[in-house]
C-alpha cells in the first residue's frame, strides 16, 4: 500500500509536468502566504508586524497544519527551528523544548497561551487539533509581557473566529492502525454585531505497539471534545468575546520496554498490568476589547480545569513490583488587563497587570506487592501571583525604533503533605505537615533595537525570563524537597527578509542564552520516581534560519533550520559526580524541516479543480538522553506526504506519516537498575474526505 502510494505521487507529479496544455500553474501575482513581514502577530499584545518586531517568531497557518496533517503541537516539532515536542508515552508527560530550553517534570519552561487563556501545566499542553487558526511560536525568553513558565519561549495558539469565516467544514479520517477521526465545525453570522461557531472533534485508534504479556495493544486511544466562541460587538468601540472548549482523552500509553545493550536495541513490550492517562479539560475565556481615542483597553479573564488519572506499571516487567495511580485535578483562574497605545505616534506603549490562583490536588497511590506494602501520599497546593509589566517602544527615526520593557511577577507558593500506608498488615506512621510558604518574586527586563529597510529589517536584543521554583512531589532526602527558580538571559541578533521582488522571505536569528539554576530532571535513589534538582549554571547557542517562497509556478516551499548547542557549565551534584561541560539531556544539536509543495489547476474543472502534491522532509541531529551523556540518539529523517484532490467544496487526499520506515527511540531513560526505551511509531498510511458548505 504504501509503495502505491508513493508511485501514485510520483506518476501524478510527472503527468501533470507533460500535459501542460491542460493544466494551469497558479497565478503568480496572487497574495503571497509568504510575505510574512506585514502579518500582525497577536502575541505582541499591540499588534506588531512581524517586521516591527524585534524577536524570532515563526507563524504556522491553517494551510501548514492542513498540508502536513498536523493534528496535535508535537506534530508541529521541526517546523519552527529549534523547536521540539516529544512523545514520552501519554499526554500527562509532554515537555516542550525551544533553544535547548525545557523541562520534563514539573512547570513548564515554555508558555501556552490557547485564545488568551494561560496553560500552565504541561499535561494539558497535548490537545486534539480543530478549528485552529494559526499557530505563532516566539523562540527566546518573553518574561516581559507573559512572565512565568516563559524562559524558554512562548506558544500562542488562534482558533478561527466566525467574525472572519462563515459557513460549516465537516471533515473525515481513516488510517491504518485503526485510526479514525472526525470533526465537524459551524460558523454563522446574525448581522455585522453578533457571530458564533461551535465545533465537535472525535478521535479513535487501536494502538501502534503491542505489549507481548497482556496481548493488547498498548496505546489504544480515544477522545471527543468540542468548542463554542460567541462575538458580540456592542457598539463600534466595544467589543465582547466568550471561547470555551472541552475535551475527554483515554489514553493508554508508556509504550516503554527494556533496552538490550548487546543488540542495541529494545525487546519486546512485556509487562503484565494496563497503564493508561484519562484526562478531562474544560477552558474559558471571556475578553472585552475597547478601542478609545489613542489607546485600547483589552481584558482577559480566563479558567481552566483539568482532571487527570494516570495509572503506571513503573516496573515494566511481566512481575507484580510497583503499580502507581496519579490522581490530579486542577482550577486555575486568571485575569489580565492591559491598555497600549494606537496609532502612529512615535511612542508605542504598552502597561499591564496580571494576576492568578492555581488550586491544585493530587494523590500517588503506590503498591509495592514484594514489600507487601501500600501507601497513599496525598498533596494539596496552592499557588497565587500577580504581575505588572510595562513595554514601550520609540521610534528614534521612522527605521529606527528602541523597546524597552520591564516586568515584576511575585508568587506565594504553599503546599500541605500528608502520608499513610500499611506494611504487612501494619500502619505505617502517618505524616500530615504544610511546608514553608515559598515566595517567587522576579524583575524581569527587556531592551531591543531595530532597524526597517525597503523589505527588511535588522534587529538585536536582550531578554529574559524565569521560571518559578517549587516543590517536589517525590521525597526521599530533605535536599529534595524544594527547588529555586530557574532564569534565562538571552542575547540575539536577527534579520527578516523579503527578497527577489517579496518572491522569497528569509528570517536569520543568532543567540546565546545563559541559564541560572537550570531544572534538570533526577532519578531518585530508590528509582522508584523522580524529582527536580538546579544545575548551577549553563549556556545554549546557536542559529536559526528560515526560508520560505512565495507560488511560483505552482511551487511553493519551506526551510526551517536551527542548530543549539547547550551545555552545563557548572553542575556539581557531589564529591565524586561533576556534569561539568556535558550537554543537556533530551536537546538535539539540529532541528531541519523542508516542505515542498505542488498545485496544478486544471482547465476542464467538470472532474477536478486542482490537485496539490506536498512533501515534507524533517531531520533530528543528535542528543544525549543522560546527564552523563552515556546514551544518545542518532540523526534520523522521517519523509511525510500528502497527495489532495480538490473540486468545489469537496477535498480527498491521500496521506502517509514516515513513509520510509525511518526507525529511532522516542524516549529512553534509566529506572529500577535497568534502561528502557520507547521506539517510534510505524509508518502509517491514511485518508481523508473533507466537505464544505
Amino acid at each position: 500500500m504504501k509503495k502505491i502510494y508513493v508511485l501514485l505521487t510520483v506518476t501524478i507529479f510527472f503527468t501533470g509536468l507533460k500535459a501542460q496544455n491542460s493544466i494551469i500553474s497558479f497565478d503568480s501575482t496572487a497574495m503571497p502566504e509568504a510575505e510574512l513581514t506585514e502579518v500582525v502577530i497577536r502575541a505582541s499584545k499591540n499588534k506588531s508586524t512581524l517586521k516591527e518586531l524585534p524577536a524570532a517568531v515563526s507563524i504556522i497557518s491553517s494551510s501548514l497544519l492542513e498540508e502536513n496533517e498536523i493534528e496535535s503541537l508535537n506534530q508541529a516539532t521541526s517546523i519552527a527551528p529549534n523547536f521540539v515536542m516529544p512523545d514520552y508515552g501519554s499526554k500527562l508527560t509532554s515537555p516542550v523544548y525551544i533553544r535547548g530550553i525545557g523541562s520534563r517534570i514539573n512547570t513548564p519552561s515554555v508558555g501556552l497561551y490557547v485564545d488568551n487563556v494561560p496553560y500552565f501545566e504541561k499535561a494539558a499542553f497535548q490537545f486534539d487539533f480543530f478549528d485552529i487558526e494559526r499557530i505563532e511560536i516566539l523562540r527566546g525568553p518573553q518574561g516581559t509581557l507573559y512572565g512565568r513558565n516563559s524562559l524558554g519561549g512562548l506558544i500562542n495558539i488562534e482558533t478561527r473566529s466566525p467574525m472572519d469565516s462563515q459557513g460549516t467544514w465537516f471533515r473525515l479520517s481513516a488510517a491504518e492502525y485503526g485510526s479514525y477521526k472526525a470533526n465537524i465545525s459551524h460558523y454563522a453570522k446574525a448581522g455585522d454585531d453578533f457571530a458564533f461557531s461551535i465545533s465537535g472533534n472525535y478521535q479513535h485508534n487501536d494502538g501502534f505497539y503491542n505489549n507481548t504479556t497482556l496481548n493488547n495493544p498498548v496505546d489504544v486511544y480515544d477522545s471527543y471534545g468540542g468548542r463554542i466562541k460567541l462575538i458580540y460587538n456592542i457598539t463600534d468601540e466595544l467589543r465582547i468575546e466568550n471561547i470555551a472548549g472541552y475535551e475527554n482523552s483515554a489514553q493508554g500509553g508508556y509504550p516503554y520496554a527494556v533496552y538490550n545493550d548487546s543488540l542495541q536495541k529494545a525487546n519486546d513490550i512485556n509487562y503484565n498490568q494496563f497503564s493508561s492517562y484519562d484526562r478531562v479539560m474544560f477552558s474559558d475565556g471571556l475578553k472585552l476589547n475597547y478601542k478609545g481615542q489613542g489607546f485600547e483597553i483589552n481584558n482577559t479573564a480566563a479558567y481552566q480545569y483539568f482532571d487527570g488519572t494516570q495509572k503506571i506499571d513503573q516496573d515494566f516487567s511481566p512481575a507484580s513490583l510497583y503499580f502507581i495511580g496519579q490522581l490530579q485535578e486542577q482550577n486555575m483562574f486568571s485575569n489580565e488587563f492591559i491598555i497600549n497605545s494606537t496609532g502612529k505616534g512615535r511612542v508605542q506603549w504598552i502597561f499591564g497587570a496580571f494576576g492568578f490562583m492555581q488550586l491544585m490536588d493530587s494523590k500517588v497511590d503506590v503498591n509495592v506487592y514484594g514489600a507487601d506494602m501500600w501507601y497513599l501520599k496525598t498533596y494539596e497546593e496552592n499557588i497565587g501571583g500577580y504581575a505588572f509589566f510595562n513595554q514601550t517602544t520609540f521610534k528614534v527615526t521612522d527605521n529606527f525604533s528602541v523597546t524597552g520593557g520591564l516586568r515584576y511577577d511575585r508568587e506565594l507558593h504553599t503546599q500541605h503533605y500528608f502520608y499513610e500506608g500499611i506494611r504487612g498488615g501494619n500502619a505505617l506512621p502517618e505524616v500530615d505537615t504544610t511546608y514553608p510558604e515559598k515566595i517567587n518574586g522576579e524583575l524581569l527586563p527587556k531592551i531591543a533595537v531595530n532597524y526597517k529597510m525597503a523589505h527588511s529589517s535588522v534587529y538585536a536584543s536582550f531578554s529574559t525570563g524565569y521560571i518559578p521554583g517549587g516543590y517536589n512531589t517525590t521525597i526521599e532526602k530533605p535536599e529534595h524537597l524544594h527547588f529555586e527558580s530557574e532564569k534565562s538571559h538571552n542575547y540575539e541578533v536577527g534579520m527578516k527578509s523579503s527578497l527577489f521582488n517579496r518572491y522569497l522571505y528569509a528570517d536569520l536569528a543568532t543567540f546565546y542564552t545563559r541559564l541560572e539554576n537550570q531544572h534538570i530532571y533526577l532519578p531518585v535513589p530508590s528509582g522508584r520516581g523522580s524529582y527536580v534538582g538546579n544545575a548551577g549554571e549553563s549556556a545554549n547557542a546557536g542559529l536559526e534560519i528560515t526560508l520560505k517562497n512565495s507560488p511560483i509556478l505552482g511551487f511553493e516551499g519551506l526551510i526551517a533550520y536551527g542548530y543549539t548547542q547547550a551545555i552545563i557549565r557548572e553542575y556539581v551534584k557531589d564529591s565524586t559526580t561533576s556534569y561539568n561541560g556535558h550537554y543537556t539531556p533530551y536537546i538535539p544539536r539540529h532541528t531541519l524541516a523542508i516542505q515542498l509543495t505542488k498545485t496544478f489547476n486544471f482547465k476542464n474543472k467538470k472532474i477536478l479543480e486542482r490537485i496539490k502534491l506536498n512533501t515534507l522532509i524533517r531531520r533530528q541531529g543528535t542528543l544525549y538522553w543522560d546527564l552523563e551523556n552515556n546514551f544518545k540518539e542518532d540523526p534520523y529523517t522521517l519523509v511525510n506526504a500528502k497527495v489532495s484532490f480538490i473540486r468545489k467544496n469537496i477535498q480527498f487526499d491521500i496521506w502517509g506519516r514516515n513513509l520510509f520506515g525511518a526507525n529511532y527511540n522516542e524516549f529512553l531513560f534509566n529506572a529500577l537498575g535497568s534502561t528502557f526505551v520507547q521506539t517510534n511509531r510505524p509508518s502509517q498510511i491514511g485518508v481523508n474526505l473533507s466537505v464544505n458548505f
